[in-house]
This record gives C-alpha cells, sequence and structure tokens, in this order.
C-alpha cells in the first residue's frame, strides 16, 4: 500500500504523528538493536559522516559533468564509492532542505517551507540527532544550523545535538570573516574579524572543529552532520588560487576556489578517517543542499544538464551530487540512477544504527540501495517551495511551488494558479518539451499525489533578519 492511500497525519497539517515525541524519545532500544546491521569492522554500528556543501551545483565537480573547477579529491573518492545521478535535495533553497533533511518529512509536511529568517523547528519535531542520540552515538553539527537562531526550540542543542560549531543563522553565514560564531549554544568570538578586520577565515575554522571532533570520539559511535558553508555567498576566499590567473571575472575566480577549497577539506577528512583506523567502520556521505544559484550557472553551468537553478524545483534546483562510501560495503565506481531524496536520510541513519524510526515521516531507507539493491525506493517523490515576506512575516503563499517525480516523469507547477507542467526526463531531462496536453492519464495522476501530499503550512514564526544587509 502507497503512502498515497494510507497517509499518516504529518506535523505541517498542525496534526501530530500517531506517537509524540515525547513517547518516541523515551521508547527502549532494546528490540531495536537487535535489528542492527553489522559495520565492516566491527560489531558496533558505523560511525556516519554527511558532508553538505552550500549552494553547490550538480555539475561543480567533475565527477558529475564540471570541466571549469578541479576537484581532485572528490572525483577520486567518487571513483572508489557508489555515485548517485539522480539523488535530490530536500528543498530548492537552504532551509527547507535542511528541515527535510533533519526530520525525514518531505515539504509539503515540514514544519519549515520557506527561507524565512532562520524560524525554529519545532519542539516536537524528531530529528536525525535525537535518533542517533538514543541509540548511543555522540552527535555534531559543525557548520550552518539553520533551523533555529539561539535561545529558541530550534537550537542544535535542544535538537538532538552533543556538540555544534559554526552558524545557527541562515544569514549570519553568509559572512566568512564574522566576529563570531556559535559553539554548543554559546558566542564563541573571533578576535581576528573584530573591527572590520580579516584574518580568522570561518570555513577552515569549522573545518578543523570537525576534524577534532573525529579524533574526540573515534572510539565510541558518532555522527558528524558537517554542514559546511562553502563555497555559498558571499564570495569571500583567502586566496583565489589556483585561478588567479584565469581570464575570469574576480567573483567567478573566487567561487571556483571555494569549491576547489572544499575539495581540499574532503579530502582531508577522508583522510583522516583513514588514518584513524574508521573508514571501514564510517558511512561517509558528500552531497549539496540545493542546486546552484542562477550567476554560478550562467558561468559554470553548474546545473548542466538541467533546467533552472536554486529557488526553483525545475531539476537545476533541486538535484544534487550524492556520493556515498561505506569501505568495502559499497562497490568502487558503482553508479544508481535510482531517485532518492533528503528525508530519506533519517531513516537511513536509523537502520544503521539499529534504532527505530520515528513514525509518521515521509522517507524511506535507502540502506538497500547503498549496499547494492537496484529496486526502487519510492513510487514518487513530492516537493513544494515558497518565498517568505519579511514585510509581512509570512510565507507569500502564492509563490508556491509543486512538484512530483514518478518514474521518468516529472511534474511541475511554478505557482498555484498555473497549469501542471509534465516532462519525461528520460527523454527530456532539460524540461524542455511539456508533454501534459498528451498525457491527461499521467497528469490526472500526478494532481492526485499533489492533492494528497500537500498540507496547509503552519506559521513560520521567530525568525529574524538581524544580520541581513538589504
Amino acid at each position: 500500500m502507497t503512502r498515497l492511500e494510507n497517509r499518516p497525519a504529518q506535523p505541517g497539517s498542525g496534526a501530530g504523528p500517531s506517537l509524540s515525541r515525547r513517547a518516541f524519545l523515551a521508547a527502549p532500544l532494546a528490540a531495536a538493536c537487535s535489528r542492527r546491521p553489522p559495520s565492516a569492522g566491527s560489531s558496533r554500528p558505523p560511525n556516519i559522516v554527511f558532508v553538505m556543501l552550500d549552494d553547490l551545483g550538480y555539475a561543480d565537480f567533475g565527477c558529475y559533468g564540471g570541466e571549469m573547477i578541479e576537484t581532485p579529491n572528490v572525483d577520486r573518492l567518487a571513483a572508489e564509492s557508489l555515485r548517485f545521478t539522480d539523488a535530490y535535495a530536500g528543498g530548492a533553497v537552504c532551509a527547507p532542505a535542511r528541515c527535510s533533511l533533519m526530520t525525514g518529512l518531505h515539504t509539503g509536511h515540514a514544519t519549515i517551507r520557506a527561507n524565512a529568517g532562520t524560524a525554529p523547528i519545532r519542539p516536537e519535531d524528531v530529528t536525525v540527532g535525537e535518533v542517533l542520540q538514543q541509540a548511543g552515538y555522540v552527535t555534531g553539527i559543525f557548520g550552518k544550523w539553520g533551523l533555529g537562531d539561539a535561545h529558541t526550540p530550534g537550537e542544535p542543542r535542544l535538537q538532538g545535538f552533543d556538540e555544534s560549531f559554526g552558524y545557527l543563522h541562515q544569514i549570519h553565514a553568509h559572512s566568512y570573516y564574522p566576529e563570531f560564531l556559535w559553539k554548543n549554544g554559546e558566542k564563541y568570538p573571533l578576535p581576528g574579524n573584530a573591527g572590520g578586520k580579516r584574518t580568522q577565515y570561518s570555513a577552515d575554522i569549522i573545518f578543523e572543529s570537525s576534524l577534532d571532533f573525529i579524533r574526540n570520539n573515534k572510539d565510541r559511535p558518532f555522527f558528524l552532520y558537517a554542514a559546511y558553508t562553502l563555497p555559498h555567498g558571499r564570495y569571500e576566499v583567502p586566496s583565489d588560487a589556483p585561478y588567479t590567473d584565469r581570464d575570469w571575472p574576480q567573483q567567478a575566480k573566487n567561487f571556483a576556489a571555494m569549491v576547489t577549497r572544499a575539495d581540499d577539506h574532503i579530502g582531508r577528512l577522508w583522510k583522516l578517517l583513514h588514518e584513524l583506523g574508521l573508514e571501514e567502520d564510517t558511512v561517509l556521505f558528500v552531497t549539496s543542499d540545493n542546486g546552484g544559484t542562477r550567476q554560478q550557472n550562467e558561468f559554470f553551468h553548474s546545473n548542466k544538464p538541467f533546467r533552472g537553478a536554486k529557488g526553483q524545483l525545475y531539476e537545476g534546483g533541486i538535484r544534487v551530487p550524492m556520493i556515498v562510501r561505506w569501505a568495502d560495503k559499497t562497490d568502487a565506481g558503482r553508479v544508481s540512477d535510482v531517485p532518492w531524496y533528503f528525508c530519506d536520510f533519517l531513516p537511513t541513519a536509523a537502520e544503521l544504527a539499529g534504532a527505530p524510526t520515528p513514525p509518521g515521516i515521509d522517507g524511506k531507507s535507502v540502506l538497500p540501495l547503498i549496499i547494492g539493491s537496484s529496486q526502487p525506493v519510492h513510487d514518487y517523490l513530492y516537493w513544494e517551495h515558497y518565498t517568505y515576506s519579511r514585510k509581512l512575516r509570512r510565507l507569500n503563499l502564492d509563490s508556491r511551488w509543486q512538484a512530483v517525480r514518478m518514474g521518468e516523469w516529472k511534474a511541475v507547477r511554478p505557482a498555484p494558479s498555473a497549469p501542471l507542467e509534465l516532462y519525461n526526463l528520460a527523454d527530456d531531462v532539460g524540461e524542455t518539451r511539456d508533454l501534459a496536453a498528451g498525457e491527461p492519464g499521467i497528469v490526472k495522476r500526478m494532481e492526485e499525489i499533489i492533492a494528497a501530499e500537500h498540507t496547509e503550512p503552519g506559521p513560520h514564526e521567530g525568525g529574524t533578519f538581524q544580520f541581513a544587509t538589504d
């Protein structure tokens, strides 16, 4: 039976899941432990490292077709790992994508459906951090959180993370030379950036701290959510090497240097896992939070061969690179075209940990795909996207996009009053030929899915734009 036929109440509709958050987190794990999958080299559950870059386009990595930016470490990682061609972000912009990743809910049900000044997720939302923390993992978020500012219910320390370091507010993360970051709920001053100085580059500081987290917890299962801010704008970087001599605009040099810097970080993280003897016992994911921006796409063709960019539900806004490595559990160089998306990460992490999955979520475990299956995980995938009015402090409901992927078919409605567009991705991955007029049966099914999966969004309250410059 599909979720369309038997869909539980969802938080986005104002109705809670059948088991409360408090009851779920208080439930004993003894029965679940018997389901724990063995890791490659020990009896303990595997470490989980989820590296998510920020605004990196599908084709910014060489292994996904990029030709202008050097990414040797990620390209080598992909050659030795499982690479997904049809993986998707949870949303078309930062906060909804991160909410979907953390809660296992798609953007028709999730608490956060727009970049709304870091409006917080709710106390009753169950996160990946809480699931893994309950299963005995030490949990850490390093980078951009974006799901609740300081002193709100969405703070990482209230959402299942033992350690946190970086940015809480997503707009604060637009500066790579801030005067402070947040560490475990407290301000962490960066005196080298005080008074306009620019000597402490936040992306490097956060990255080094994430390596320390691995070193400090190498003897116990850990979950590292490495939500690195590179290469999101502002395009600030200590050096534009190795692109200094390119005949490019300076901003393009900076962006490319930020991607290559992120590649170096990923290479060093992977090397550390090997040096500590953790490589066989760690499942490593590498992805991006959404598609590249229009500006990136125009110069670097970051989203090729797709239509659209960040902020849109065409493929260019939501299809992302996804590389997964788990020692001898993933076949080196294998490529999978099975579609899945961010809300699948929570149940996947739960299965890896041998932990129960919260009820009422949209995601499904993709562990079978990771260890060799080629069977579809979902009947369909569903997304929504909204913009947010700072003036009115609410979602712009007339800005709503909706999209469905069902097999080779993709439906997009770019506005509530717009007709449904229909594309066959097998023949037209660039979404250039609208086939809706000639496929009434498929359009009808897509409309049924949209009607079933949409719930009205709740208030997006508690966010601020304190770091905005416009």
